[in-house]
């Protein structure tokens, strides 16, 4: 009977929390999301099933030994954000950026949320339980920009007591840009403003494409150089793709080892959302911080682009401004769609890819920024 009794209190029925039964439903969310509904699915679907295994009860799978707690060593180093980023600029054609260099502008009009998120995770101090140090309320606001890597980096570096919570929100909020985007770029654009057809980019050399990274580089290591790990990582992607003579390297960073930092990324992300480490009152209002940011980012890439469509001898469609924050390729493809629904002639897709190869220059800057002022 003993040996009954001990066999039931090692099962994960005798074991299980309300708690970890709420967060593995959400972890069936986010795989219901991916596989469904299509939502960055390289992304939710790792994280949802990382959250599933974090909160089976007794397995220990993100407890020290099991074998998410060794992954996420490569977000608590800042090893995988690199990587990433490194895989993102071999993937990144700078060309529709440097055939409109306006579009600039609208990258870093997007990036508004994260200073925007900053200010507001200082103002949350008067709330008891919501106290957040000025490093802290730097590394939410990078969530603003809707990019994950960025914002693992900044907060490895400026606050690793919430790294777990602040990648799960800036993951989830990258993923989801397709539900949270249009509602916003409707509400702040006329009909005939999302009509407006843009004309044809002219053609970038090679060797701009080439010397654009390096400039880059250049640029950072001179004015800004806390954001040369990411910036220089980017560059050197970009870099291998856009000279010609590096085929295999460019093919494996974007393909073979940024698939595989992905899976390890999610799982790690996903192993934050066990139910003792993500239902606390301050995890609640980073997410909820982080979805104003994402929303004010959106809106301000807009409105930047509302004011040049007026100022411009060329017409700029407002949407493109949404397509400002980081999360590339999605956000460029809303932007196209929304576009699409009120004129099926109006093909926004490459001139968002301007600003959205642009709001990863911005995350990038504006972490360099941060890191510098406030380390």
């Amino acid at each position: 009977m003993e040996n009954l009794l001990s066999l039931w209190q090692s099962t994960g029925l005798y074991n299980f929390s309300g708690g970890q039964a709420f967060m593995m439903i959400i972890g069936f969310v986010l795989l219901f999301l991916a596989i469904k509904k299509g939502f960055e699915p390289l992304l939710l679907l790792p994280i949802g099933f990382g959250a599933i295994l974090s909160n089976i009860p007794v397995a220990g799978i993100a407890e020290e030994g099991g074998i998410l707690y060794y992954l996420y060593f490569g977000i608590k180093t800042g090893i995988f954000p690199l990587l990433i980023f490194m895989g993102v600029g071999a993937m990144t054609d700078f060309g529709p950026m440097l055939a409109n260099p306006k579009t600039l502008l609208l990258g870093a009009a997007a990036q508004f949320g994260i200073f925007a998120s900053l200010l507001g995770a200082l103002a949350l101090n008067i709330i008891p339980g919501l106290e957040f140090t000025l490093k802290d309320a730097a590394a939410i606001g990078i969530i603003g920009g809707a990019d994950g890597p960025t914002a693992i980096y900044v907060a490895s570096k400026l606050s690793p007591d919430l790294l777990g919570a602040i990648a799960v929100a800036a993951y989830s909020y990258m993923a989801l840009v397709p539900l949270i985007q249009p509602p916003i770029m409707r509400a702040l654009t006329t009909e005939e403003e999302r009509k407006i057809e843009m004309q044809q980019m002219r053609m970038v050399s090679r060797t701009e494409k080439i010397v654009f990274p390096l400039m880059l580089l250049f640029l950072t290591v001179l004015l800004l150089p806390s954001a040369t790990p990411l910036m220089g990582m980017f560059a050197l992607g970009n870099l291998m793709s856009a000279c010609g003579v590096v085929e295999r390297l460019s093919q494996t960073a974007q393909n073979e080892l940024i698939n595989i930092v992905t899976i390890f990324l999610g799982l790690s992300v996903g192993s934050k959302l066990s139910a003792e480490a993500f239902l606390q009152f301050k995890t609640l209002g980073i997410l909820t911080l982080g979805a104003i940011a994402f929303a004010i980012g959106t809106a301000s890439g807009v409105i930047m682009a509302k004011i040049m469509n007026k100022l411009s001898s060329t017409p700029v469609n407002p949407l493109i401004g949404a397509a400002g924050v980081s999360a590339v390729p999605m956000a460029a493809r809303v932007a196209n769609k929304v576009g699409l629904e009120s004129n099926p002639h109006n093909f926004l897709l490459m001139h968002a890819m301007g600003p959205n190869v642009a709001g990863v220059i911005g995350s990038a800057v504006a972490a360099g920024v941060l890191l510098n002022l406030i380390n």
